[in-house]
């Protein structure tokens, strides 16, 4: 006859199972999932770019875009250069 012990330890495994079970197959499904589907042509996104003017120094920060990586403006007839945000 098993003691009470026993019962507990094999149902807390069975219960540690399960869990491992049900965890892994949502990780699988996770990868296996299509990755979702880019926005329409034209809708604006959200970026964080930080641009910076040789020439005169003025700095400009870009939050929304039509694409996730835009192209450098341009101010006094020089695209501006991107430089790294400093508290972020």
């Amino acid at each position: 006859m098993p003691t009470f012990g026993t019962v507990v330890w094999v149902a807390v495994g069975l219960l540690i199972g399960y869990v491992l079970w049900k965890s892994g197959i949502a990780v699988l499904r996770g990868l296996t999932s299509m990755p979702p589907e880019p926005p329409p042509a034209g809708e604006l996104r959200k970026v964080n770019r930080r641009y910076r003017c040789d020439v005169c120094g003025v700095e400009l920060k870009l939050t929304m875009a039509p694409d996730e990586d835009p192209p450098p403006p341009t101010h006094c007839l020089e695209d501006m250069t991107e430089v790294a945000p400093l508290y972020e």
